[in-house]
């Protein structure tokens, strides 16, 4: 079993983890509605040169190319007899790019939602989702991760379902949930709730947090939640998306710039956050501002919602900026369920 994170959190206030995965990958000739996970096989060397730029912006965590490598996900492109082999090889090439990085660098295996409702409104029952979710962990073990990444939960249901299946390794297990519905989860769980919930499942996580969303600002808003409802010791995940998602000319664009990527860090420092990175939109260069944002930085006491939009913009759920910033989520996430 791996100490690596344990490790290096025992060592540090704090550690950054990597940026986007999937909008990083487009710009390398993805197409849309292709499945990034294919590419661990297809074009090994641009999703190794993705992880090279995170490490060398300074990430001291990056995340395999496997987001959505369980068999549901994998059965919109009619690979889902190839779920272990995809995840194994996103694994060492994350593992291959960590061991020549000179320092240690922790490899988190990336496990995204299935992309099913689960009962009692959906079909899908929490064994059925768990049995996924172990077969995925399984070979991201075997491929020689660190520790195991849940992200983009928006359910009790899935992510306990997610948890279950991952503790099969004996691995430490991380996750984040997205809170992108009017402060809450799409399923309506609110941050709060959320590591309240998070604490009661039996495997244990070694952090727990939030990832992507609307913007920067709604996601440190979401790091306040679960800091203030957290426990002595809980490692909080602050991972957000880079400025606010909109949709141009058929492509989502976001609008974070290095400087405003630096103040949602310092200020994710100050809500909390142990682990700081980058979602949707975050490229290298965004990365190297919230390495450098944090380097000698003290934080300071938790910040204000009014603090909060003083530097990274409105918080209302009713503001034209968010409304514009929820279609667009709503947009990706059709283009996801599409594959």
């Amino acid at each position: 079993m791996s100490d690596l994170l344990h490790t290096l959190l025992a060592e540090r206030e704090y550690l950054v983890a990597d940026g986007a995965t999937g909008t990083n990958l487009f710009e390398a000739g993805l197409m849309t509605g292709d499945s990034p996970e294919l590419w661990n096989v297809d074009h090994p060397d641009r999703i190794a040169a993705l992880h090279r730029g995170m490490a060398e912006a300074g990430a001291d965590i990056i995340l395999t190319n496997t987001f959505g490598c369980n068999r549901y996900r994998m059965a919109l492109h009619g690979a889902q007899d190839r779920v272990s082999e995809l995840n194994m090889a996103g694994a060492r090439i994350a593992r291959e790019v960590a061991d020549a990085a000179g320092r240690p660098v922790v490899v988190a295996g990336s496990m995204g939602p299935t992309g099913e409702i689960y009962r009692p409104v959906g079909p899908l029952s929490i064994e059925d989702g768990s049995e996924a979710f172990a077969e995925q962990a399984r070979a991201l073990a075997e491929g020689g991760v660190d520790v195991l990444w849940i992200e983009t939960m928006s359910g009790k249901e899935e992510l306990e379902a997610a948890v279950t299946g991952a503790a099969v390794t004996g691995l430490p297990i991380v996750a984040t949930m997205t809170f992108d519905t009017n402060g809450h989860t799409m399923m309506g769980l609110a941050p709060d709730a959320a590591i309240q919930f998070a604490h009661t499942l039996d495997a244990g996580l070694v952090a727990f947090g939030s990832n992507c969303g609307i913007g920067p600002a709604a996601l440190v808003d979401s790091v306040l939640g679960i800091s203030g409802a957290s426990n002595e010791g809980d490692v909080i995940v602050a991972k957000g998306n880079c400025g606010i998602p909109e949709y141009h000319d058929g492509h989502i664009h976001y609008s974070g710039t290095p400087e405003i990527m630096a103040d949602y860090a310092r200020l994710a420092r100050d809500a909390g956050a142990r682990i700081i990175g980058g979602c949707c939109g975050t490229s290298p260069v965004h990365l190297r501002a919230i390495v450098e944002a944090l380097d000698t930085y003290e934080p300071g006491p938790r910040p204000s919602r009014a603090d909060i939009e003083a530097k990274l913009g409105a918080l209302a759920a009713g503001s034209e900026a968010l409304e514009r910033a929820a279609e667009s989520t709503e947009r990706r996430r059709s283009r996801r369920r599409r594959g």
